[in-house]
């Protein structure tokens, strides 16, 4: 990588849009610079990336979804001596469609399947290979929205951050389940479900570093549900709502005007703040959060950049923010301002199709 100063992260995009799959770049931690360093376009559609570790000892690997109406999951190596990943073994069939999310769980990878309303889990191999679907967690439900919840659309899966619980979020029946996942046989068992406002679209989830609240941002209406988060239990409890736009930002549509639909929430490492990526407004919204994690308040909205901001993610150190813009096909990086967190815009990277950014 040339300096002590230098990481390297990894943007994935849409082929079917013109992206060139997954990008590994540099990055320069000085001034949150990208620079492209190799690609590979291995598997279509890599929307949404993950980065893990072979439990061999063999270093990083790089999951990527396959967004296919066939939906798939493939391994790569990622090596410091070698800028191009590597594809491990083959890609894996998911039993559903569109995956759009990914997460490593208890030995295992875990995909949303948009399409087919699932959860699919696949075993992690020694080498960090994938295993077949071990077991599909299929989600049941509407909403009143009749164009988008029709039926179920898992949308984000994460793990809880005691490791004993599964989240998955869905968009279709304003909704988010929790499960237990037995590492043993990737079994996913329904635990409970806690019921989001109906409409609302629950798109994505992020948890406070403390453990004790999550936050859901909400796609089909600009707001952050709030809820409290029992490890112990299991058990999320819906406890208010913020919106993340401005009061006279236009979200409904007004004469054909591109609606906001929210896509990515993101908690600062101290749990200070919290940001969302607001496509349509094309803003990235900066909600400060009090003591408790409970009370956030919008503070302010900026440019994010470019057209339509799929994700967001902050750097390991928490000093820079990324939006892969994916109608504009740019990736944009901000300074974050440690007293205000607002963000400040910093640079841009062509990437066409962007959809998202891991660090390894």
């Amino acid at each position: 990588m040339g300096s002590s100063s230098a990481g390297r992260a990894f943007i994935g995009s849409f082929t079917s849009a013109g992206g060139h799959g997954i990008t590994a770049v540099a990055v320069d931690r000085d001034t949150g610079a990208l620079t492209v360093l190799a690609r590979t376009d291995a598997v279509a559609d890599p929307s949404f990336l993950a980065v893990g570790s072979a439990p061999d000892g063999g270093g990083a690997v790089l999951y990527a979804v396959s967004e296919g109406s066939d939906g798939a999951v493939a391994a790569f190596a990622v090596t410091p001596d070698d800028d191009v990943p590597r594809l491990i073994g083959e890609a894996r069939p998911v039993d559903g469609s569109s995956p759009t999310h990914l997460a490593l769980a208890a030995g295992h990878l875990l995909t949303a399947n948009y399409g087919s309303g699932s959860v699919t889990a696949l075993p992690v191999r020694t080498d960090g290979s994938l295993g077949p679907v071990a077991s599909v967690l299929r989600h049941e439900g509407s909403g009143p929205d009749p164009d988008r919840q029709s039926g179920p659309h898992a949308h984000h899966v994460l793990a809880d951050p005691s490791g004993r619980w599964v989240l998955s979020v869905d968009l279709g029946t304003d909704s988010v389940r929790v499960c237990a996942l037995d590492p043993a046989t990737g079994a996913l068992r329904l635990h409970g479900e806690a019921a989001m406002r109906p409409g609302t679209g629950p798109r994505h989830l992020a948890f406070h570093p403390s453990g004790g609240h999550l936050y859901v941002l909400n796609e089909l209406e600009p707001t952050l549900t709030v809820c409290r988060w029992d490890a112990a239990a299991g058990r999320l409890d819906p406890v208010g709502e913020t919106p993340v736009l401005p009061h006279d930002a236009d979200t409904a549509d007004p004469e054909g005007a591109e609606r906001t639909y929210p896509s990515e929430v993101v908690v600062s490492h101290d749990g200070r703040f919290l940001w969302t990526a607001n496509r349509g407004h094309d803003s990235i919204s900066v909600l400060t959060l009090d003591e408790t994690g409970e009370k956030p308040a919008l503070v302010a909205a900026v440019g994010c950049g470019g057209h339509w901001p799929r994700d967001l993610t902050l750097d390991p150190r928490g000093q820079w923010l990324y939006a892969a813009n994916e109608r504009s096909g740019n990736v944009s990086w901000f300074a974050v301002d440690a007293e205000t967190g607002v963000p400040a815009h910093a640079g841009s990277l062509d990437a066409p199709a962007a959809s998202c950014v891991v660090f390894a």
